[in-house]
């Protein structure tokens, strides 16, 4: 029988051990891929099970994919879009995004639209061929590219207008990014990082223990050559970014800008190059962002100030052509900049 002297500090190292068993980093678990067409998704979790989702995480984009696009001719949007009434839900996805679209477009004053669809075909954003709309084609589908003319409740969605048609491209990705982040939570993952195309949910701690660090882009920058003008510290929330420097057309030499503004109908030009809209949720971050895009800087800063636990950080030109920072005061103690001017 062991004595007490010799007990003692075997009992010490047991309790040392077991004390590290529980309190070591869990293993992160790294998985990437495609969806959407070519949209890249990068996924980090700490797990100690060091279990796989790749597999669920592909599935469960596709349904939501077979939800929402637009370019699926069969997909539950599809159906809506070249229907002439109502249409019950067929998914668990349509519900929340017209909820969240509804509540966006009227704190953007119609800025943020779902229903800029035909526009965004005219000017060669979408799936159809383009054309290049002169101002009487334009006039004629501003009559019906008006959200107000859709109705839902839990249970259906309905159009006024048989010509209405809903894009979502605008929030679907951080959308999908909420969809995953919250599959995660179920699988009982409490610190993990959810990429989709840029937009990006965070909870918990990276593997040092440290909050997860987001960057943002420098509108400046081109696709094959990008670099950070900010880094931010992120953790427990959400962050998307809107910008039109990597989609945009130019047609007889001219650039036109991916985001339609669907109050004029025309491709938007303002001084703000980029939107990054942190919130709770990404869809709605998303969404912020687009819309921040449209509604040009001051007009956006007033929408901002108005919406509880939702935070910003927009780069702009000011008046001499210089690139400008301007951060709400919530994100700012998390954000590092590289050297540019703050507004």
């Amino acid at each position: 029988m062991l004595s007490r002297k010799r007990l003692l500090p075997l009992l010490l190292m047991i309790v040392v051990l077991v004390y590290w068993y529980f309190k070591r980093p869990d293993p992160l678990v790294t998985i990437e891929g495609q969806t959407f067409g070519s949209i890249a998704w990068h996924i980090k979790y700490k797990d100690k099970q060091q279990r796989n989702f790749k597999p669920a995480v592909d599935s469960l984009l596709m349904v939501f994919n077979h939800a929402l696009s637009h370019y699926i001719p069969d997909s539950e949007l599809s159906l809506f879009n070249h229907s002439d009434g109502s249409q019950s839900y067929k998914s668990p996805f349509f519900y929340p995004v017209l909820e969240v679209s509804k509540q966006v477009y009227e704190w953007s004053h119609g800025a943020y639209n779902p229903a800029v669809m035909p526009l965004v075909n005219a000017w060669g954003f979408g799936p159809q061929h383009e054309v290049q709309p002169d101002s009487a084609v334009i006039d004629s589908l501003l009559q019906f590219t008006d959200f107000n003319l859709v109705e839902f409740d839990y249970n259906y969605v309905r159009k006024k207008d048989p010509r209405v048609q809903l894009d979502f491209s605008a929030s679907a990705k951080g959308y999908a990014v909420d969809i995953i982040a919250n599959f995660l939570r179920t699988k009982g993952i409490t610190d993990y990082f959810v990429e989709i195309g840029g937009e990006v949910v965070c909870a918990g701690t990276n593997a040092r223990g440290e909050p997860w660090k987001i960057g943002i882009i420098d509108p400046a920058s081109d696709i094959l050559n990008q670099r950070f003008i900010a880094t931010v510290q992120l953790t427990d929330r959400a962050v998307a970014t809107s910008a039109n420097n990597f989609n945009y057309r130019v047609v007889d030499g001219k650039r036109y800008s991916h985001t339609i503004d669907p109050v004029s109908g025309y491709p938007v030009q303002r001084n703000i190059l980029s939107a990054s809209v942190f919130a709770d949720e990404c869809l709605l971050a998303d969404a912020l962002a687009t819309a921040c895009m449209v509604m040009g800087m001051e007009p956006a800063k007033e929408m901002l100030a108005n919406i509880p636990g939702v935070d910003a950080l927009l780069i702009y030109t000011d008046k001499k052509g210089q690139v400008v920072i301007y951060m709400t005061e919530g994100i700012k103690p998390f954000v590092s900049l590289t050297d540019r001017p703050q507004s």
